[in-house]
């Protein structure tokens, strides 16, 4: 493997462990009650989003919205599993006031499916399905195996011919680590990141929590 490869293989294996580092000290922190402080580059406490819309992200709700909600996410984090639930009752209450924008942030030391997981919202977003396979993937958290994707893309009538060699020969690799290289650029090592208006939103992500933000 050519230098640059290795080296961009590193950054990434470096960024996947202290990623893993920001889960377990979220975890102390939330069920140990440890007021411990995580050592950061350059104190990466970063509030506010510093990559604004971009012309390829995944936009759910009019640009126009009262609020937008950017989320760095896992398909097979639990807690973003949970997230999902709550946005969808937001959705509910306030309609179309509320805009969500959805990068992938897979932390594939810990949840092994969370790659190709999307990877295939991509390969669906290439046919104009991301959302529908958005919503699946959260929906069935613990089926994240290649079988249950291609399951996945005969429900929602993709051509499952052109998503599986698509898959294959990790067409969309590249893209899935374009936003996670933009959450680390932004500070987020554990998922979910939140970020609403644009600001980092660090508390809980109950209903009721995000309704005070909203």
């Amino acid at each position: 493997m050519a230098v640059p490869a290795c080296r961009a293989r590193f950054d990434e294996r470096a960024l996947q462990i202290w990623g893993l580092l920001h889960h377990y000290w979220r975890r102390l922190v939330r069920e140990d009650g440890c007021n411990v402080t995580l050592p950061t580059e350059d104190n990466l406490d970063r509030s506010k989003l510093l990559l604004p819309i971009q012309p390829d992200d995944h936009v759910q709700g009019a640009p126009d919205a009262q609020y937008t909600l950017v989320e760095y996410g896992d398909y097979e984090c639990p807690d973003c599993g949970r997230l999902f639930e709550t946005i969808q009752v937001l959705r509910a209450r306030i309609g179309d006031r509320l805009r969500l924008v959805f990068r992938h942030y897979p932390l594939s030391g810990i949840h092994p499916h969370a790659q190709q997981a999307a990877e295939a919202a991509e390969a669906a977003g290439a046919q104009g399905s991301f959302w529908g396979m958005h919503d699946l993937l959260f929906a069935n958290q613990n089926t994240l195996a290649t079988k249950d994707l291609y399951k996945y893309a005969e429900r929602l009538s993709l051509d499952v011919e052109r998503f599986r060699e698509e898959l294959k020969h990790r067409t969309y690799e590249d893209r899935v680590r374009k936003d996670f290289r933009r959450g680390v650029a932004n500070g987020v090592y554990g998922t979910p990141g939140l970020f609403i208006n644009g600001v980092r939103h660090d508390g809980a992500l109950d209903e009721k929590s995000l309704l005070t933000r909203v």
